[in-house]
């Protein structure tokens, strides 16, 4: 099964994004339009990102990623992700997330920390 959508995971105050196989300028806008909502309804202050079958991503990526990090530092909140493979994980270094997202092996460690 190819994963082209998002799904989301509420856990009493976190939430968790699955990611898609691709995280670019096409599908980012649906991220952050569906994030903002999920945030608005719900008290959350933790997000965990799955990159579990991500293999690619876009500069549009990192800058979700850096917005909801901003976002959750302003209600002392946290971001962390699991499952990111060698390529995601490269670049994730080079946007300067990896200082600022707490990263994780597995979903037990990231829901857990």
């Amino acid at each position: 099964m190819e994963h082209t959508s998002f799904t989301y995971e509420a856990r009493e105050r976190m939430l968790i994004i699955h990611l898609p196989k691709e995280l670019d300028h096409h599908n980012c806008r649906s991220l952050k339009r569906d994030t903002d909502l999920l945030l608005a309804e719900n008290y959350i202050n933790r997000i965990v990102f799955d990159f579990t079958h991500t293999t690619f991503m876009d500069s549009s990526g990192i800058g979700v990623l850096l917005n909801r990090y901003k976002q959750m530092a302003s209600s002392r909140g946290t971001v962390a992700y699991y499952g990111a493979g060698s390529q995601v994980k490269r670049i994730l270094e080079l946007g300067g997330m990896k200082r600022l997202l707490e990263g994780h092996e597995s979903r037990e460690e990231a829901i857990n920390s």
